[in-house]
């Protein structure tokens, strides 16, 4: 029996308003056509996400068919994919991702891409835990960590990484687990809102936000959506002149938005965890190359590699942050505060 034809639902106007009725969205590789035209304008097709500096990272970790590696931050593949092409068929790739919805389409995309169990495995935990799976598979002759947030997270409202779409401000990476953004920013004191403003991005305007947050607190009105947090941003920078505010505002959000997501998702605290455990999981002479995004990250991860090739942990590190080239930067503008880490393990 033929199976009925499927018609895309129809919609007031000529396109869809909301995420959750579109399409391309969902599934963007099979929209060829839209994908390439979308990167040649420099910008990221929505639903998918572009991998950053690839060359740059395979240059680096030398993988040869028959090593066994470790994709610490799975995401949408595009870095596990490459790697896994390296290895011909020969040795293992491990991967690991904390946020169940993202991880489980990208795993099917590699499946469908000829990748089986034979080479490729995948756990659902935080890269934190990379010692668990290390013990596993017996130490890595390379591992990456990409420590971004996948455009796919960033274009799905019901995420609430964006300040530029109305949905829940949720933020978690694992929307299962943990407070969500807005419980969180509603139960923080004065100076914790403060702290953690300041402490996870430098936001200048921190004391004028958190003060306007507990006003409203005190009014009985909670933060519950990611319009609500970025209206809050907005009226506290009203105070700024006219020429210079709508700019102070983008990137206040911009700042805003990722405090409360690493807070939300304990980031800086991971991070640490996985760089004390990294040298253990590497074995002798195996690579390490991480990805940051903003400077709290790349100043851990400079400060670990710089200490412990001091005490011969290390035999080589980057002396200097390795950055995209313009090109990539004008194809993905995502790409632009990147910085490219990476360490040699002692012989």
């Amino acid at each position: 029996m033929d199976t009925p034809h499927k018609r895309r639902p129809h919609y007031s106007g000529t396109h869809p308003k909301n995420f959750n009725e579109k399409y391309k969205e969902h599934d963007p590789e099979k929209y060829a056509d839209t994908i390439s035209k979308v990167i040649s304008k420099g910008s990221t097709p929505a639903g998918m996400h572009i991998s950053i500096m690839v060359q740059e990272i395979l240059d680096f970790l030398e993988i040869k068919p028959g090593m066994s590696g470790l994709d610490a931050t799975l995401g949408y593949g595009g870095h596990t994919k490459a790697m896994l092409e390296k290895l011909e068929g020969k040795g293992h790739l491990y991967a690991l991702d904390v946020d169940p919805i993202e991880s489980k389409k990208t795993c099917e995309r590699l499946t469908a891409a000829g990748f089986g169990d034979d080479i490729f495995s995948f756990r659902l935990t935080n890269f934190a835990n990379i010692d668990q799976v290390a013990k596993e598979a017996g130490g890595f002759d390379f591992i990456l960590a990409d420590l971004g947030v996948s455009s796919m997270q960033i274009d799905d409202p019901a995420r609430g990484f964006t300040y530029k779409s109305d949905g829940p401000l949720d933020l978690r990476m694992d929307p299962g687990s943990g407070e969500s953004g807005a419980d969180r920013l509603n139960a923080l004191s004065k100076d914790e809102i403060i702290g953690m403003l300041v402490e996870n991005s430098d936001e200048p305007y921190a004391d004028r936000i958190a003060d306007r947050i507990i006003s409203m607190r005190k009014k009985g009105i909670r933060i519950e959506t990611t319009f609500a947090y970025r209206d809050v941003i907005r009226e506290s920078l009203k105070f700024l002149p006219a020429d210079e505010y709508e700019e102070a505002v983008k990137k206040s959000c911009q700042r805003c938005f990722q405090a409360l997501r690493i807070d939300v998702n304990s980031e800086f605290e991971v991070l640490y965890d996985f760089l004390e455990k990294l040298p253990d999981a590497l074995k002798p002479g195996g690579r390490a190359a991480i990805l940051t995004f903003h400077s709290g990250e790349d100043r851990l991860v400079k400060k670990s590699f710089k200490e412990l090739k001091k005490i011969g942990i290390y035999s080589e590190v980057s002396d200097e942050a390795i950055r995209p080239g313009k090109e990539e930067c004008f194809r993905n503008p995502r790409a632009r505060s990147t910085k490219l880490r990476c360490a040699v393990k002692s012989l």
